[in-house]
């Protein structure tokens, strides 16, 4: 079985290295994209807060929480998006389809260790942009940032835990940008490619104390010091023959390759803190504040103009229900409903605006008869931008979904 899992866990990974458009946001054209994990299908279920977990869920958010899981537990997740973009003069409708995280987390009796990979950021965009019939430009970009973790959890007491991940970021980003002048034959066709590579750690706490036998209240924290993220450009200048919005190809000889500096982008430090209250394996809610100081932030390409960057923050509020987790006449009684709230200021400012999101999430916990796994789904609404000053705004639904295998490994045989 545990060959089965690895041969699993490998293919699945090869799969988000490969290159996914896990974002079709025209706002993904800055900084290092469209930053796209929000926590696990379970978290995001209830706004994203980060200041919960149990013994059969993993939360990705805060490495101290790899500690309160009792059975290896093996954790895939993926979404299924549509976002309506609204300009004041023009709209369209996009789709993405992206695995969003593979992870698994073995305990032992007061350690657990984790490791697994996600898609960190991701870019994808495909912009016509007929600017009074002057001049016509097209702008795309496709590509991302993946990252790949090694995380540790030590219980201190049966109340508080302490955890830290280690993270290596890697990945590919290329946009392109066409411009081409009506009547002219020829168009001129610009490909920035940047590879990135980088590392930087969480630290996480976690401490929960039981009143009354029933009522958990539980506080979190992360602190994510500042990293650098190095970013190796090239560029490629061509004359091209172009059909508006459709195929194009090389003017032989016409091709030149320039030489432009490498950048490090600082990846911001953050901290994360959240509270929660409620009764064991009834009823949860929680809420959490993060804190990123984003001002210092950059885009990988130094020529990047009209945009700046502001410290963000993001507070989440969520929390689940199950009617009664021990029935054993309705299986609906056993079921996790999950809701939850998320605003955040992004940090990212476009023609002196500030870029918010804000979501409302639904979630439902289908557990699997006859063990401790579990399948898992989201239903996310949001909104992001504005159509003021001449920007943007993205009206998003999301419908995520995951399953958590739980099983016990490692367990020594007593009968042959």
């Amino acid at each position: 079985m545990i060959k089965n899992f690895l041969f699993l866990f490998a293919t699945l990974c090869s799969g988000v290295v490969e290159a996914q458009q896990g974002t079709s946001s025209p706002y993904s054209f800055y900084g290092i994209g469209d930053v796209r994990f929000k926590g696990t299908i379970e978290n995001r279920a209830m706004g994203s807060i980060t200041a919960h977990g149990d013994s059969i869920h993993v939360n990705l958010q805060n490495p101290a929480y790899h500690s309160a899981i009792r059975l290896t537990t093996f954790a895939v997740g993926a979404t299924y998006g549509t976002n309506q973009i609204e300009s004041n003069t023009q709209s369209a409708q996009t789709r993405t389809t992206a695995l969003d995280y593979i992870a698994v987390v073995i305990p032992t009796k007061k350690v657990a260790f984790s490791l697994g990979l996600m898609p960190f950021s991701s870019v994808g965009y495909n912009v016509l942009n007929d600017l009074n019939s002057s001049i016509i430009r097209q702008y795309t970009g496709t590509g991302g940032i993946n990252k790949v973790y090694f995380a540790t959890s030590f219980r201190v007491t049966p109340n508080f835990s302490i955890g830290a991940d280690l993270n290596y970021n890697f990945g590919n980003i290329e946009t392109k940008s066409i411009s081409a002048f009506p009547g002219v034959e020829f168009a001129t066709r610009e490909i920035n490619t940047s590879n990135a590579s980088g590392v930087n750690y969480n630290i996480g706490l976690r401490y929960q104390k039981l009143f009354k036998k029933k009522y958990l209240v539980y506080t979190s924290a992360v602190f994510s010091p500042e990293a650098n993220l190095t970013f190796n450009n090239t560029r490629q200048l061509s004359l091209i023959s172009w059909i508006i919005g459709g195929s194009e190809s090389v003017i032989p000889g016409q091709t030149q390759d320039l030489q432009v500096a490498d950048t490090k982008v600082k990846l911001p430090s953050k901290m994360d803190f959240g509270f929660g209250f409620g009764q064991t394996n009834k009823w949860t809610i929680g809420a959490n504040l993060l804190f990123q100081n984003a001002s210092n932030f950059g885009n990988r390409n130094n020529d990047i103009t009209n945009v700046r960057f502001e410290n963000a923050t993001r507070f989440s509020l969520g929390g689940y229900y199950i009617p009664n987790y021990k029935s054993f006449s309705s299986y609906f009684d056993r079921v996790v409903y999950r809701a939850g709230l998320r605003y955040e200021n992004t940090g990212l400012i476009l023609n002196d605006k500030s870029i918010t999101d804000t979501a409302a999430t639904l979630g439902l916990g289908l557990p699997v008869r006859g063990t401790f796994s579990n399948v898992n789904f989201v239903f996310e609404y949001g909104s992001r931008g504005t159509q003021s000053n001449n920007l943007v705004r993205e009206r998003y639904f999301n419908v995520g979904f995951s399953f958590s295998f739980n099983d016990q490994w490692f367990q020594r045989r007593k009968y042959d």
